[in-house]
């Protein structure tokens, strides 16, 4: 999967998948752009990009706000000139039964998780329409498709994060522009770290593999479907979850 000579934009990079995705593009020859509100963290995950002989943008980036989205996008642009790869990998939790989530949880976590991939993909798609090539990955959640209680508001971002691919791939395709999700399990990162130690072990349990995956394995997928070798998906939902949802 050679990405060489193309430019790939990543949301949420300072850590986790997001990380792992810009280590993995550039690893395939890609240069990018990458965003974060840790400004701090990004310039390591920079640093590591270029250690491999990568271009790099780190940008401050708040994905919640149309207005931080476009100022990046431009930045891009006149830096290294197109976007050909767009990775919609930020995101929140604010976790609670419904009946007890306070308003502002559910309207931070869908602004930052939905409403900041739709900001990200009309800042990029004008660019794509006129070189008639893109690739758009949206990292949604095996809990999207599964369900979970507690996690209203992130579930419904991610479960739209699915519709939100299938529309803009179906508006697209005959540009050249496929648009895919990935759907991770269970997966080894920052977030999932802060869980009590027998939340992890239920969770575990649900894993046919028996194990957590790791930012890497959700990394591969995304340079798959950001690859020549994945022109004909479009619309499709990449579940990488060691079997704990099986569609």
């Amino acid at each position: 999967m050679d990405l060489s000579g193309r430019i790939a934009l990543i949301t949420g990079a300072s850590q986790g998948i997001g990380r792992a995705c810009a280590l993995a593009l550039a690893e395939a020859g890609a240069d990018l752009v990458i965003g974060s509100r840790n400004l701090e963290k990004l310039r390591q995950v920079a640093a590591e990009v270029e250690a491999l002989g990568r271009k790099t943008l780190a940008l401050s980036l708040d994905v919640s706000s149309s207005d931080s989205v476009q100022r990046a996008v431009t930045a891009a642009l006149e830096a290294l000139g197109r976007i050909d790869i767009l990775v919609n990998n930020a995101a929140i939790t604010k976790d609670s039964l419904v009946m007890r989530m306070k308003p502002q949880d559910w309207d931070e976590v869908l602004r930052t998780n939905l409403d900041g991939a739709y900001h990200c993909i009309r800042a990029v798609l004008p660019g794509m329409v006129r070189q008639r090539y893109g690739r758009i990955i949206n990292i949604s959640s095996v809990v999207a498709q599964a369900g979970n209680s507690g996690q209203a508001n992130y579930i419904a971002s991610k479960a739209g994060l699915i519709g939100l691919t299938k529309a803009v791939a179906a508006e697209v395709a005959s540009r050249n522009i496929t648009v895919n999700a990935v759907a991770p399990g269970f997966i080894a990162t920052p977030m999932t770290d802060q869980l009590p130690e027998g939340v992890r072990q239920k969770i575990l349990s649900l894993v046919p593999l028996g194990r957590m995956g790791t930012d890497r394995e959700v990394a591969y997928g995304v340079r798959f479907l950001a690859s020549d070798e994945a022109a004909y998906i479009t619309g499709h939902v990449l579940n990488i979850n060691g079997g704990m949802y099986m569609a």
